[in-house]
């Protein structure tokens, strides 16, 4: 996996001050993409141990809310493969921390369904997730007036919440 960028005090792509991947690959290409560099899946740098272990450094500080994964898409098969094992030992290391994932996937018809999105780690991989931004961007409905989104079909789900109760919860944020 590439990814385009690293941010350490990131305060635009979720709650408090966050550390936030910039993951390469993206398959969706939506027009009006504000990040449609990172669409190419050889992007930017190689992630590698030392990348994770530069993300983990980052996080280990009280004013640090948690980590976001970004990109690019972090949910295709070849990301989801490596980000498992970063938001694993995120979250081991850090439980206090909340994890959040910007997808243009949909979360119940296509993370939790047979679909182009699914692997063998996606179950693990959304275990760790605390939020989901899900839906493509949609350039007709971009709304810049939007907390934590790009357009108004989008939604922030909680994800424990909804894998628990066997339907969508949203965050109090969409409102």
């Amino acid at each position: 996996m590439n990814y385009g960028a690293i941010k350490k005090y990131d305060i635009a792509n979720g709650t408090g001050v966050r550390v936030s991947l910039f993951v390469s690959g993206c398959t969706h290409h939506c027009p009006g993409c504000f990040n449609s560099e990172t669409w190419d899946f050889n992007y930017g740098k190689q992630y590698t141990s030392e990348t994770q272990a530069e993300i983990l450094a980052a996080l280990d500080f009280s004013h640090i809310s948690g980590l976001t994964l970004i990109g690019g898409e972090p949910m295709e098969p070849e990301n989801q493969r490596v980000l498992i094992k970063l938001v694993k030992e995120a979250k081991e290391r850090f439980p206090d921390k909340n994890i959040w994932c910007y997808t243009g996937y949909n979360f119940e018809n296509e993370l939790l369904k047979n679909s182009r999105a699914r692997c063998e780690v996606t179950d693990d991989l959304l275990r760790y997730i605390d939020i989901i931004v899900d839906g493509k961007f949609e350039i007709d409905k971009r709304n810049l007036m939007l907390k934590f989104r790009g357009s108004e079909n989008q939604r922030i789900i909680l994800v424990k919440e909804s894998l628990n109760a066997g339907k969508i919860i949203l965050s109090d944020l969409n409102n």
